[in-house]
């Protein structure tokens, strides 16, 4: 079987399995849980995990921070620029719900990151670029390998470049990552995953409703 596939199904099959078990590993909640409202394509569970600090760079210069995402409820997806379909495709479909979203005030409507972990093509410029040619609200960044990996590893997502295929140049060449988002808290913790294949159409009503949770 192709090495890629095998990645995608391991980090598919583990992602699952991280939202199936969410609510044994991290507790239940009780009335914490009662609070959260019944969602479609997003699994939570309760309390809330915390995320160690992280400093990714964005492309106005500012340092992105897990400060800076408190007060709302946010959507990350991995990627990378020279993604040929998986990435522009789910941000677009981000932006359609991030349209939906514009009815909410903006210090308090959900948000959708972007984080690209091919730090070697990338920059903060590119991928702000990227990001915002689909939906300026879209928060883009991106870090060093290092910070990309602790990054990553927080939210149990993965992410692996794949060696050029035979003849082609060095710098042609892919990155596997996760597909499915981790869904963080006005609080920044991790509170839960939307796992593929994701329902765009559920996960809007998701977030219609989390947009109503503090």
């Amino acid at each position: 079987m192709d090495r890629r596939l095998i990645l995608a199904v391991l980090v598919g099959i583990l992602t699952a399995v991280i939202a199936w078990q969410a609510p044994r590993w991290f507790g239940k909640g009780g009335d914490a849980q009662a609070s959260l409202p019944e969602l479609e394509a997003i699994q939570l569970f309760s309390p809330g995990r915390d995320i160690p600090d992280f400093s990714l760079a964005q492309s106005d210069g500012t340092r992105l921070i897990r400060g800076e995402l408190k007060g709302h409820w946010t959507v990350v997806f991995l990627g990378f620029t020279h993604c040929p379909d998986i990435c522009p495709t789910t941000l677009g479909q981000m932006s359609r719900i991030q349209k939906e979203l514009t009815k909410y005030p903006e210090s308090t409507r959900p948000r959708v990151l972007f984080v690209s972990v091919d730090p070697e093509r990338d920059t903060a410029n590119s991928v702000g670029e990227y990001a915002h040619s689909i939906n300026k609200d879209t928060i883009a960044a991106t870090g060093d390998l290092a910070s990309l990996e602790k990054f990553a590893t927080s939210l149990s997502m993965m992410f692996s470049k794949q060696p050029p295929e035979p003849g082609m140049p060095e710098d042609v060449y892919s990155v596997d990552h996760s597909a499915s988002f981790a869904v963080l808290n006005p609080n920044a913790q991790l509170q839960g995953f939307a796992t593929t294949p994701i329902d765009f159409e559920a996960l809007g009503r998701d977030l219609d409703k989390l947009a109503k949770v503090k």
